[in-house]
Parts: structure tokens; sequence; C-alpha cells
């Protein structure tokens, strides 16, 4: 992970993880310690691929879980819109991703960056 893949997109987002969609398709969960406190909202960037969501799951601190649906294929260099989570602010202790190269003829893997919003 270089300095690039920690690029923070402003207005006080912090970097959570990121993972690699290795094959042409993945399963990854980015975990997220309670060290890095609670968020109302998170957002995923995508680097170096286009990425094709199928699914994602937020796991809170306290047990809980909630799909989120995004359904759709960010370009490289894009991000998903601003996600906001259910109730206050929550601890989020991990990220459930299931996704898919948008451009299986790319050769580079398709890097993502979770960020939070407090």
């Amino acid at each position: 992970m270089g300095v690039a893949s920690q690029a923070q997109p402003g207005g006080g987002w912090e970097y959570l993880g990121d993972a690699h969609v290795d094959g042409n398709s993945d399963h990854d969960n980015i975990k997220v310690t309670s060290s890095k406190g609670e968020f109302k909202s998170i957002r995923l960037k995508v680097e170096g691929g286009a990425i094709e969501f199928d699914r994602v799951v937020v796991h809170f601190g306290n047990g809980s879980a909630v799909p989120i649906q995004i359904r759709s294929k960010i370009p490289a260099g894009g991000q998903t819109r601003v996600i906001d989570l259910p109730g206050h602010e929550r601890i989020v202790q991990s990220v459930e991703l299931r996704y898919a190269r948008g451009n299986t003829t790319n050769p580079q893997k398709p890097h993502l960056v979770l960020y939070g919003h407090p």
C-alpha cells in the first residue's frame, strides 16, 4: 500500500483499510479496529481498474450488520456515493465485499480503499 492509496478524499474522511481484486471476482473483508472510532458514513474509492460491486455488508462493533446496495460499476479513479450508516455514529468492525473486475482484459488489479467520516 503506497502513499497514493492512503490519499484521503478530503472533508474529514479517514482511511480505514483497503483490498485488491485478485481474480476476476473476489470476496474480501476489510477489518477496521475500534480504535479508529465511530463513523456516520463510509465511502469506497477505486484505483487501478474498474470494479463491479455485487454485495457490500457493513459489520458493527455491537454485532449488528447492514447490507449496502451498490450494484454498479465504479471506474478507476471513481468512488461510491457517500453511504450513510443507520443510527447515530457507529463503530465499524469490518466491511465485507463481493465484487469483480469491471474490465477483465485490463491486467492491472483494481485496488479498493475504504474511508469513514466521523
